[in-house]
């Protein structure tokens, strides 16, 4: 009996554990389907900024969805001036150059165009 027990709370214990490991509905939680681009200039729209992560999604014209990680040599800019990460907000018209590098977009410069 005490075995049979043992055994239901190690498998109820696991349940849980799982449910809360799948659980990233948060603000850090990436999008799954992501594009990358060649090298160039790109125009769209702020379609998530995780200020945890320094991380934006960015939505083109033509709808593909750049994954850029902000560091510290990537120019921020709005109206002609440099700014913090903090301004970028969602739904933010954005002028976006990257360099492609294998299968990721390094961010060169954000530009906040409305």
């Amino acid at each position: 009996m005490m075995k049979n027990i043992a055994i239901l709370a190690t498998i109820a214990f696991a349940f849980l554990g799982s449910l809360h490991a799948g659980d990233k509905k948060t603000e850090g939680a990436e999008i799954a389907k992501t594009d990358v681009v060649e090298s160039g200039t790109y125009q769209g729209k702020a379609h998530k900024v995780d200020p945890g992560e320094k991380e934006i999604y960015v939505k083109t014209a033509d709808g593909k969805i750049l994954e850029l990680y902000l560091k510290k040599d990537t120019e921020l800019t709005q109206d002609g001036k440099k700014v913090e990460f903090d301004a970028l907000k969602e739904g933010q018209n954005l002028e976006v150059q990257v360099e492609k590098m294998g299968k990721k977009l390094k961010p060169v410069s954000v530009k906040i165009t409305e």
